[in-house]
C-alpha cells in the first residue's frame, strides 16, 4: 500500500483547493449579512481565489518544471494555508477578497503540479487508476464544496471554512514530505515572466471588466477601460508566447484539434457545470430561507452523482476520450437545461434531478480531460500541459461567474421595472442580487409585502432561469467541439497520437520526461 501514499498526498492537496473554489457558495448570504456587501464583492470573493488560481497556473507548470515539481507543491501547500488563516480572520470585504488573491496563488502553486507528480509516480494501469482516484477527488471537491460550507456556516461560523484547511493542509504537507519524490524537467529554461504578467492582466481585467459592467454599466470609462486593457494585454501574450524561448504555452500546440478540443472542454466544464451554484445558493437562503445545512443538501446529489460517475469510469474504462469528454459535457448541458424550469412556486427540489444528471458528467469529464491532455503532446510537455488543462478550467469557472453576474442582474433589473412599482429597479436589483431579499422585502408596508415576495420570487426565477439556460448552452457547444475535433487513443493504452495530436517522442504518455 505504500505506493498509493504520493497519490493520498497529492489528492489531498488538491480536495483541499477545490473544495475552496465552491465552498463559499452556500456560506455567501452569511458573508453578505456580517460584512454588508454587494453582488460585486460576492462574486470577488469567489473569482479573486478562482482568477488567481487560472492566471498563475501556466506560469507554474512551467517553472515547476525547472525548479522541481515537489518543491512547488510543498510551497504551494503552505501559502495557501496561511492565507486560509487570513480569510478566516478577515474584518472586512476588501481584505477577505486580497486574502482569497493570495489563497488562489498557493492553490496556483500546488494544482499546477499535481498531473506531472501523479504521472512520475505512477505508469500502467497504476496511473490509470491514479488519474481515477484523482479525477474522483475533483469531482467529490468541487460538487461537496456546498454541502461542507454549509454545515460549518450553519452550526459554527463562516470562517470556519477557512478554519478547517489548517490540520488537513498541515497533513498533507507531512505526507508529502515522507512520500512524493522530487523531480525536474530537462535544462535549464528562463523564466517567461513577461508572458505570465500579460496573461495575469488579461484575464484580471477581462473579469473585473464584466464584473464592474453589471453594476456600472458597459460604456462607462471604468468599464471600457479594463476590457480594452484586457485586449492589449491579450495581444501582448499571444506576441510574447511567439517569440520567447521558453513560453508557458507553446500556442502551436493549438495547430492539433485534439488539444484545441481538449482546451475547449477545459475552458467550458467548470462555467456550465459549476459558476451557476453561487446564484443558486442566493436564491435558496435569501429568497426562500433556507438555513445553509438545507441548501447545500438539496446541492449534494450533484456530488453523490459525481463521485459515482467517476468510480464507475475507472472501473470499467477506459473509454475514448471522445465519448468520455463529449458525452460527460452533453450530460452538463442537459442537467442545466433541466434545472431552468424554474417558476415563482419552485423549492430547493426543483433543481436536484438536473444536479444529479450534471453531476454525472462532471464524474465522466474530469478524469478523462487531463490523461486525454497528456495524450496529445510530447512527453516532455507534462508540467506545461497539466497546468494548461487546470488554467483553462478555472479560467472558465471565474469568467462564468462574471458573465452569470451580469445575465443575472440584468434579468432581475428586467423585472423589476416591466413592474413599473420599484422606484429604482437598477438600485433594487443591486441589493437584491446581492444576497439582501428577505431585508429588501421587509423595507415595504406590511400589506405590500405579499405581493413584493412574489415579485422578488418572479425576478430571481427569470434571473436563475436565464443563467441555467447559458450553461446548459456552453455544455451542449463545447460536447459538439469535443466531439468534432477530438481524435485521442484511448487513455493509457500506450499508443501513439491520432491524427489530431502533436507529434514528438515515442510514447504518448509522460513517462520518458517524468
Amino acid at each position: 500500500m505504500r505506493k498509493w501514499w504520493p497519490l493520498a498526498a497529492i489528492c489531498l492537496g488538491t480536495f483541499m483547493l477545490l473544495l475552496d473554489v465552491t465552498i463559499v457558495t452556500v456560506a455567501l448570504p452569511a458573508m453578505a449579512s456580517d460584512l454588508g456587501t454587494t453582488l460585486s464583492e460576492l462574486e470577488w470573493v469567489v473569482d479573486a481565489y478562482a482568477l488567481a488560481l487560472a492566471a498563475l497556473l501556466l506560469g507554474v507548470g512551467s517553472r515547476a518544471d525547472r525548479i522541481g515539481r515537489r518543491r512547488v507543491y510543498l510551497v504551494g501547500l503552505i501559502v495557501f494555508t496561511a492565507a486560509s488563516v487570513a480569510c478566516a480572520v478577515a474584518p472586512t470585504a476588501g481584505v477577505l477578497i486580497g486574502a482569497r488573491a493570495v489563497q488562489g496563488i498557493g492553490a496556483a502553486g500546488m494544482f499546477g503540479t499535481t498531473i506531472a507528480l501523479l504521472g512520475m509516480h505512477y505508469r500502467g494501469r497504476d496511473r490509470g487508476v491514479a488519474f481515477a482516484v484523482w479525477g474522483a477527488t475533483n469531482s467529490v471537491a468541487a460538487a461537496a464544496g456546498p454541502v461542507v460550507g454549509g454545515l460549518l456556516t450553519q452550526y459554527l461560523d463562516w470562517r470556519w471554512i477557512f478554519f478547517v484547511n489548517l490540520p488537513v493542509c498541515l497533513a498533507a504537507v507531512a505526507m508529502t514530505l515522507l512520500s512524493v519524490r522530487e523531480a525536474k524537467g530537462q535544462g535549464r529554461q528562463r523564466a517567461d515572466v513577461l508572458g505570465t504578467v500579460a496573461f495575469t492582466v488579461a484575464s484580471g481585467a477581462l473579469t473585473f471588466g464584466l464584473i464592474r459592467a453589471h453594476s456600472d454599466g458597459w460604456t462607462t470609462p471604468l468599464t471600457l477601460g479594463l476590457f480594452g486593457t484586457a485586449a492589449a494585454a491579450l495581444a501582448l501574450f499571444v506576441v510574447v508566447e511567439t517569440r520567447v524561448e521558453h513560453p508557458i504555452l507553446d500556442l502551436s500546440l493549438f495547430r492539433g484539434p485534439s488539444f484545441t478540443g481538449i482546451m475547449t472542454a477545459a475552458l467550458f466544464l467548470q462555467g456550465a457545470a459549476f459558476a451557476y451554484l453561487l446564484y443558486e445558493s442566493l436564491w435558496m437562503q435569501s429568497v426562500l430561507g433556507y438555513e445553509p445545512v438545507e441548501a447545500g443538501l438539496y446541492i449534494l446529489p450533484m456530488c453523490a452523482s459525481a463521485f459515482l460517475a467517476s468510480v464507475l469510469a475507472g472501473r470499467f474504462g477506459p473509454w475514448p476520450p471522445r465519448a468520455t469528454i463529449g458525452g460527460g459535457l452533453a450530460l452538463i448541458a442537459l442537467g442545466s437545461g433541466m434545472q431552468a424550469t424554474l417558476d415563482a412556486g419552485s423549492s430547493g427540489s426543483s433543481i436536484v434531478a438536473g444536479l444529479v444528471v450534471a453531476g454525472l458528467g462532471v464524474g465522466l469529464v474530469t478524469p478523462s480531460l487531463s490523461a486525454a491532455a497528456l495524450a496529445t503532446v510530447p512527453p516532455e510537455r507534462g508540467g506545461m500541459v497539466g497546468g494548461a488543462v487546470n488554467t483553462f478550467r478555472q479560467l472558465g469557472f471565474a469568467l462564468g461567474i462574471a458573465v452569470f453576474g451580469v445575465i443575472f442582474q440584468s434579468r432581475i433589473e428586467a423585472v423589476l421595472k416591466a413592474d413599473g412599482g420599484i422606484p429604482d429597479p437598477h438600485a433594487a436589483a443591486v441589493v437584491l442580487s446581492g444576497g439582501h431579499a428577505r431585508s429588501f422585502v421587509a423595507g415595504w408596508p406590511e400589506d405590500e409585502r405579499a405581493a413584493m415576495t412574489h415579485l422578488v420570487r418572479e425576478a430571481f426565477m427569470s434571473g436563475l432561469n436565464a443563467v441555467l439556460v447559458v450553461a446548459a448552452a456552453l455544455g451542449a457547444a463545447a460536447s459538439l467541439i469535443v466531439v468534432a475535433t477530438v481524435r485521442v487513443p484511448t487513455a493509457d493504452t500506450g499508443q501513439r497520437p491520432g491524427p489530431g495530436a502533436i507529434p514528438g517522442g515515442q510514447e504518448t504518455r509522460a513517462d520518458a520526461a517524468l
